[in-house]
């Protein structure tokens, strides 16, 4: 779970600009998207994300809020089924279950190979990735398939879905090499509120397990 929200790390239109938008080349789609986000230093949102096992065919599906501020910080709260967070403060990386009454802690990755580092500021859409044109699984919006120009080993490609004259992020999924999808859709995406870095500051409840990466 940690490696695909580390993966992944950010969010009705007029049928006239959605023809114009869609005209575009994936190259020409990928720079937009690029200077959008370049321009974005902070964003929230509602997330469902889903995962689907390639080899055991199952499927979960959890929800919550995310929010972002350039650069490197993040916080993914799970609210459903299960309380879970994840937060960044740039420097280190705090996963927290509350079920299992553990956090562990890493060390924040500092290098633009995943998906989820170009909304957080630390990586580039064109540069990283060759676009191409994929389905959008959601309305209004357009899709490109991203193949990374450097193998990576966790994940083989995404596809992003985003608004066509917004070019809000709409959708993530990531696929792995075994055949699983994790999915993540937004919903009302809020970009550049002056986001305080108060909210990225993990608080360790009472009695909770800490383990670290030199702990293990």
């Amino acid at each position: 779970m940690v490696r695909s929200i580390t993966l992944l790390l950010a969010l009705v239109l007029a049928a006239g600009n959605l023809f114009a938008q869609a005209a575009d080349t994936p190259d020409a789609l990928a720079r937009s998207l690029q200077t959008h986000y370049q321009s974005v230093r902070d964003f929230s949102a509602d997330f469902v994300q889903s995962y689907r096992a390639g080899v055991l065919k199952t499927r979960t599906q959890e929800s919550g809020t995310v929010a972002v501020k350039k650069p490197g910080k993040m916080r993914w709260i799970y609210s459903k089924p299960e309380r879970k967070e994840l937060v960044s403060d740039g420097r280190k990386v705090y996963w927290y279950e509350q079920a299992a009454k553990q956090v562990q802690v890493s060390d924040a990755p500092d290098q633009a190979s995943t998906p989820d580092l170009f909304l957080s500021g630390k990586g580039d859409i064109a540069r990283d990735f060759t676009p191409s044109h994929a389905q959008s699984p959601i309305e209004g919006t357009i899709a490109l398939k991203l193949v990374p120009r450097r193998a990576e080993p966790q994940y083989e490609y995404l596809v992003v879905a985003f608004e066509p004259s917004s070019m809000r992020i709409r959708g993530l999924m990531t696929r792995d090499h075994q055949g699983g999808e994790s999915t993540f859709t937004f919903t009302n995406i809020r970009e550049n509120r002056g986001l305080s870095d108060k909210e990225f500051v993990f608080n360790k409840p009472a009695g909770v397990q800490v383990v670290t990466d030199a702990g293990r």
